[in-house]
């Protein structure tokens, strides 16, 4: 395959999957067995690494009036009710301390055989059910709206969360790094429904949550790459004019579907539920787990 075509094709896959909850680890994963390509390969996983800036940037762009405004209110807040620990930035900074340092030692123990098909088809799978459960549970109180009695929502606003959803958000985070498949999306998504946040605060708090968790992650791993040795490192003085632009390409697809996904989601959510994404999770486990097991080959 052109090189230029795969580049946009994998760009559209990182783009459309990063953000929406199923995995786009996975996604990357099944393409690179679809195309035939080796993402362990230095030249490929910096590309990986680009495309992931490019859909990470995404974010601040999008959301860009929304951080100027939390910004200019921490830490008290708009009402002046909040504090360092409560404000909407620093429960995003508690939720990512919780996830990083055991998710990093967690990766370590376990290892790289976790990235294998089938725990990847397994997550899906599983992640997909308990999303659509969980949805499922709260799809009325969502109906009701706010200060309907009885219902199991008692967060409708990101402003509004507690320390206490930041801590619980943050630890099911940890889910995503150790089981590649489960989608970082999903996991503080169904987290959040959970403790009773509204699907809209609780995605709103995932893209949140995201900025820097994906930034350190994706720095960590380039960092990696460009220490490593052999063919699984990182020659950047060695790429040539056409892999810069398979580079670019690949990073600008990335960010402007990604881009899109995010605006479409967050309107798609307002107005309908998690359980679409929830059925093409289960049916694509299914998919890859017979994959890895032998039944489609």
């Amino acid at each position: 395959m052109n090189d230029y075509l795969l580049s946009v094709l994998l760009g559209i896959v990182e783009g459309l999957t990063e953000f929406l909850p199923v995995s786009s680890t996975a996604h990357l994963r099944i393409s690179e067995a679809l195309f035939h390509i080796d993402l362990a390969n230095g030249y490929w996983k910096m590309y990986t690494i680009v495309i992931q800036l490019g859909a990470i940037l995404c974010l601040p762009v999008y959301f860009r009036e929304r951080i100027a405004k939390f910004l200019a209110t921490f830490p008290k807040g708009k009402c002046g009710d909040r504090t360092v620990f409560t404000h909407p930035l620093g429960l995003t900074c508690i939720a990512f301390v919780v996830t990083a340092l055991p998710a990093f030692l967690l990766t370590k123990v376990i290892g790289k055989h976790l990235e294998s098909l089938f725990i990847m088809g397994s997550s899906l799978l599983i992640g997909g059910v308990v999303m659509w459960v969980i949805d499922t549970l709260n799809a009325k109180s969502e109906q009701a709206g706010p200060g309907a009695a009885g219902s199991r929502i008692h967060t409708w606003h990101m402003e509004d969360m507690s320390l206490g959803q930041s801590v619980w958000i943050g630890a099911c985070q940890i889910l995503s790094a150790v089981f590649p498949g489960t989608s970082r999306s999903m996991s503080t998504i169904a987290a959040g429904q959970i403790a009773g946040m509204s699907r809209a605060s609780a995605l709103e708090f995932s893209f949140f949550l995201s900025m820097p968790t994906m930034v350190v992650a994706t720095g960590y791993d380039l960092l990696k790459s460009l220490r490593g040795k052999g063919e699984n490192a990182i020659g950047v003085t060695h790429i040539d004019p056409h892999g810069w632009l398979v580079l670019a390409i690949g990073f600008v697809v990335s960010f402007i579907v990604a881009y899109g996904s995010v605006a479409w989601f967050l309107a798609w959510v307002r107005k309908h539920g998690f359980a679409p994404f929830a059925v093409y999770r289960i049916i694509v486990g299914a998919v890859v787990l017979a994959w890895a097991m032998g039944i489609l080959r």
